[in-house]
């Protein structure tokens, strides 16, 4: 079953504009299982969606890749604020170009 998430960041988007940066690094632009990841600034700071193949993938994909470039760019360091996560199940996702039916 898909996978999806939209999670409010209280952080500068020049933060998530470095992570973003460090995971290109680390994978290549290639990520097993993600279907789509959009990011945005806020006024409080930046937003995410994902839409993934399934939540194990995600997990997977977050402990493997995601925590450690936070871990490397926050110098361990907690975030000032915790993210609001919201979890959903995608309905009528359609990529044309990737051939992504959902």
């Amino acid at each position: 079953m898909a996978y999806a998430f939209v999670m409010d960041v209280p952080a500068p988007i020049e933060f998530y504009d470095a992570l973003h940066a460090e995971i290109g690094r680390r994978t290549g632009g290639g990520v097993d299982g993600m279907l789509v990841h959009v990011g945005r600034a806020t006024r409080d700071g930046f937003q995410i969606t994902e839409i993934w193949e399934s939540k194990e993938l995600c997990d997977r994909y977050n402990a493997e890749v995601v925590d450690p470039a936070l871990a490397l760019l926050s110098g361990g360091q907690a975030p000032p604020g915790e993210p609001a996560m919201e979890e959903f199940e995608p309905r009528g996702l359609i990529v044309p170009a990737a051939h992504v039916v959902v």
